[in-house]
Parts: C-alpha cells; structure tokens; sequence
C-alpha cells in the first residue's frame, strides 16, 4: 500500500512553508515547494522575473518538476505523504494570469491524482512581500480563487484551512485525514 498523497496549497503568504516545516518535525515526509528553485535558477540565468516574462517556461518547469515529485511518491510506504503544492497548482496560476497552455497540462492534472488537498486562505496578518514574493494581498486572494476553481475542474474537495496558529491548522488537517487511511 502506497503512501496516501495530501496536498497543502494556497496563494502567497498563507503560512505554507511553516506549515510544511512544522509537519516535518512531527516526522510527517513532505515534498517541497519548487517554485523558488526555479525562480532563482532562472534569475541566475539574467531572468528577473520568468513566471511574468515567460509564464509558459516557467509553468512548464513547475509541471515537469512536480510531477516528477508526485512520481517520487510511489516510493513512500503506507502512511501520509505531504506536498507543498501538487500539480492543478500549475493550471490554476495560469488561468489566474489568463495565460493559454498546452492540453497535456491537463491531462497531466487529471491523470495524478492526490488523495486529499487542504488550501490555506489569504491570511493578512502574516503577508509579506519579498524579492520572490512580488504579488499584493489582493492579487493573492485572487490567486486563492483561482487556486480552488483549479483544483474543484479535477473534481477534488479543496478542505479550507482556518487561518490561526500553526499548531491549530495541524490539527484541523489531521483529523480530516482520520478516515483516509
């Protein structure tokens, strides 16, 4: 039996990162967010921003990336298996932008499918900006929008993580996930 797959998502500055961290301390495996990789491999490369100049590329990137995760899953024993984003995460910031993209995109969201997704909501008590960060609060509630459109067109039930301290949104997740395994 294969580890059960459980996305954490949501637009910029929801708290994802710590969440993801916190659930690794409790010993929980978790894939990581790879958008800043890409980001930062392209700005070495002399691209300030790729998502806005390229967003095709960088969505590409993104796709190939988190699906090679999704696939690394395959190795994970039975039990819990978190991602930080999963694959509609790449559609969703497109049609967010109103960008166009190839069929295969969602072939490849429809065909791996995560067992459960919980999205964290536009918080605005910890939003910042930085130099990846670059949308505003509004933009990123925009982006949450988008994020539960793209992932509901895959027929998921996107799970609302209440805003609060880390601990809280841990146990909110968990026992949303009693009946899964």
């Amino acid at each position: 039996m294969k580890a059960k797959r459980i996305v954490i998502t949501g637009g910029p500055g929801t708290g994802k990162t710590t969440l993801v961290k916190e659930l690794e301390d409790k010993g929980f495996p978790c894939m990581h967010e790879i958008s800043r990789q890409v980001t930062l491999e392209a700005q070495q490369a002399g691209i300030d921003q790729l998502f806005l100049e390229d967003p095709l590329l960088f969505s590409n990137k993104l796709l190939q990336g988190r699906l090679e995760q999704f696939k690394q899953g395959d190795s994970f024993p039975e039990g819990i298996l978190f991602y930080d984003r999963g694959l509609p995460d790449v559609t969703s910031y497109m049609d967010y932008l109103g960008t166009d993209y190839p069929e295969h995109f969602n072939e490849t969201c429809a065909n791996y499918k995560y067992d459960a997704v919980f999205v964290l909501p536009p918080w605005p008590d910890i939003y910042t900006q930085d130099n990846e960060r670059y949308e505003t609060f509004e933009e990123a509630q925009k982006i949450f929008t988008h994020l539960v459109k793209g992932y509901s067109k895959y027929n998921y039930y996107v799970h609302e993580v209440p805003t609060g301290e880390v601990e809280n949104r841990i146990e909110y997740i968990l026992k949303h996930l009693i009946g899964l395994h």
